[in-house]
């Protein structure tokens, strides 16, 4: 279902872009890159100068590269577009702090410590806090979602519609179907 149509006439103004894409390498290991594009629709004075409308006023650049365990074993960085060149643009060698770490264990808690205030750029720190999840859509390519392994799903008990007491866990990955109340395994009741 769409938003509803706006309540009162309006003008755009701004325009933020993120994209993340997921590759996998030719030597197994997978690649992130994420963009993040500020635009505006109007010319925009900046204390550096005037960026005329359409002109990023932002335009950085992460990738991040892992492995199958999720650890993140190369980090690059890079502003191509700022509002104060020759200093928003030298942070990007900081972000290399992020190899050794997991993307599916604390990484936006450690995100945040790590590069929180003047240790990092606001805008390439807030784009790191959509990888875990594009890693993990990244790496899911290749493999069923609901195989019948000894290990639960990654997914399942991380959104409301895959809590295990939940409609869709119980039809679509019944082994670990659990009730609201505290049912056995599988939506069986113990005792019989």
């Amino acid at each position: 279902m769409p938003l509803p149509a706006p309540a009162v006439p309006r003008r755009r103004i701004h325009t933020r872009r993120i994209t993340l894409e997921g590759f996998l390498r030719d030597d197994g290991l997978y690649d992130l890159d994420a963009s993040l594009t500020d635009t505006k629709d109007d010319d925009y004075p900046l204390a550096s100068g005037l960026r005329p409308a359409g002109e990023p006023v932002h335009l950085l650049r992460i990738r991040v590269s892992f492995d199958a365990a999720f650890d993140i074993v190369d980090v690059a960085a890079c502003s191509d577009a700022v509002p104060y060149p020759g200093q928003c643009d030298t942070i990007g060698p900081v972000y290399r702090k992020l190899i050794g770490l997991s993307l599916v264990r604390g990484f936006r808690r450690t995100v945040g410590e790590m590069f929180a205030d003047v240790r990092g750029c606001t805008h390439l720190s807030e784009l790191l806090l959509s990888l875990p999840t594009a890693a993990i859509q990244t790496a899911a390519t290749f493999r069923r979602e609901n195989e019948d392994g000894a290990e639960k799903p990654f997914q399942l008990d991380r959104c409301h519609a895959l809590e295990s007491s939940a409609e869709a866990v119980r039809l679509y990955y019944p082994k670990w179907y659990r009730p609201a109340g505290g049912g056995a395994p599988g939506g069986l009741i113990s005792g019989r």
